[in-house]
Order: C-alpha cells, then structure tokens, then sequence
C-alpha cells in the first residue's frame, strides 16, 4: 500500500454478508464490479457482494442514511466526489488536500472518506517506470485534474502546465497548485497541444474531448496518461502509440485505485492485482467485441 495512504484496513472480514458499491450518475459504464468482485472471488470473500447504483447529489444523503452494519464501503465516481464531504465523519488528509473523496469505509456508525485517485495514478506510473519526471503537463481541470496535480507534487520536480477553458478555470488550477506546493502555470486550451512537448502528459478529460489534438502529436513523444478507459483507445491515445509514445491507459488507473479500495474495505493486503486487470481487459474486450 501507498506509504502516504492515511486510511487503515479494515479488520478481515468475518463469515457474514458484506456489502460494497459504487455510486454516480451515470453509473452504468462503470467497471468498479468486475474489479471488486473478481477480488472477492480470488480471496475467497465469498459472502462479499458488490454491486452499482445509480445516484446524484441530491440522492446521496438519503442512500448513505440507508445502509447498515453491513456495508463495508463505497466508491464514488463523479459527481459525488465532492458532495459526499459533508455527509462524511472524516476525511483523510489525501482526500481533504484536494477536496474529493472517491472512497467511503465504514466503521461501525463512521464514515470514513478518502481518495485512492493519488496514490493509484503514482502506481500506475510507476509500475510503467515513471518514478520522477522533470516537468509535466495536464489537459482539463476538476476534481480529476486536481488529483493528477497531488500526484505530479510526489514525482514532478519542475512546472506542471495546464490547459484549461476559460479564466476562472485557469485561476482553479493555480489555486490548487498553490494549495498542493506543485509550480502550477496555466495554458488556454486553443495551445493544448502545445503540452505534447513535455515528458510526461495527463488527459483528465471526458471521452471525446481530446479526439481534435490527435493528429498534432509529434514524432518520439513521452508519456501520455489518460484516465479514460471506455472507450479505448481514444484517437489521442492511438495516435501518441502509432507515434512512439507511452500510454497510460484509464484502466491502469482504475485498477490500481480499486487495489487499494479493496484494501481498504476489505483487510486483506495486497489485493490481487494481477486477477483484478486481467477481469477488466476481459470486460472491455466484451464491449468493444
């Protein structure tokens, strides 16, 4: 587990009925299951059930109300990262620094939030042997990118750009890079693919999103990190590989953020990795056909 994670394990779960989900909407895409219960099923946690559910902002509290002694945890896509905090009892440092919580334990009648985003994107590049970078470049803003700039402030040792829509964008990313100790300087999103001269690149944006910056990818590029997985590759993604480049796909994340959730609510450390990746390349490759 990531040495800067706050949270403790749960205590091993006993021969009852445990139950865990994720939340967001919409929430129907989403691959949380198929990791978390592919965990399950290679720990023998056999009374352990995981399972999705629709819900907004205004659907959160009444859902949290309802559960009981037998929910364990709950993942959090958007847009409850940052709704979720008032309803909580407390937060981790990892997840209040940036003010998003994807990851609720309980214990007992506490909530417990935290963010497993950071640490699972500073494994994911780590396990492709990107431990340090000298500079860094991120295309979007919101909770997504605010965790991608508390993960470059663990290996980046220079400026991280970002590209953003808009003034008041732009004064968000600074103000995070401010509050997280990252030398943050902002970009207009017309010069984005000006970010593909830095060694190290992460999209936080939607899917789509990055399909017009395809074809200006340069020859030899560094790394590039999407957090999107559905679909994939997206043509920013294709492109940078046809190119030479590294990719970090959206599922790396996601695996590597599922590892430590499963830690988390469950006890048992080190999650299955390996059985947990190889459930979610089976899923895509059953989407995409």
């Amino acid at each position: 587990m990531d040495p800067h994670h706050p949270v403790r394990p749960a205590p091993a779960a006993s021969r009852t009925v445990r139950r865990a989900a994720v939340l967001g909407s919409p929430v129907a895409h989403s691959l949380s299951p198929v990791l978390h219960q592919a965990a399950y099923a290679r720990l023998g946690l056999h009374d352990w059930t995981y399972e999705r559910y629709e819900v907004d902002e205004q659907s959160l509290a009444g859902f949290l109300g309802g559960t009981d002694e037998q929910w364990a945890g709950l993942s959090l896509t958007m847009p409850l990262k940052r709704a979720v905090i008032p309803l909580l009892d407390e937060v981790s440092p990892v997840a209040e620094s940036v003010e998003a919580v994807n990851t609720v334990v309980f214990r007992g009648r506490r909530r417990i939030g935290d963010n497993t985003d950071i640490p699972g994107m500073v494994a994911a590049l780590r396990e492709r042997g990107i431990v340090r970078t000298e500079r860094a470049a991120v295309l979007g803003a919101g909770a997504t990118a605010s965790s991608a700039l508390a993960a470059l402030g663990r290996i980046c040792d220079g400026e991280v750009v970002t590209y953003v829509r808009g003034e008041e964008r732009a004064r968000e990313m600074r103000g995070w890079g401010e509050r997280l100790g990252v030398r943050v300087r902002t970009a207009d999103w017309a010069e984005a693919a000006e970010a593909f001269t830095a060694p190290l690149v992460i999209a936080t944006t939607p899917a789509g999103s990055t399909d017009a910056l395809a074809e200006q990818v340069p020859d030899g590029p560094g790394t590039f990190f999407d957090v999107v997985y559905d679909p994939w590759p997206t043509r920013l993604a294709a492109a940078w590989a046809e190119r030479g480049g590294a990719v970090v796909s959206g599922l790396d994340l996601l695996v590597h953020q599922a590892v430590l959730q499963v830690e988390l609510m469950t006890g048992h450390v080190p999650a299955p990795l390996e059985a947990m990746r190889a459930a979610g390349e089976a899923a895509l490759h059953a989407r995409t056909g």
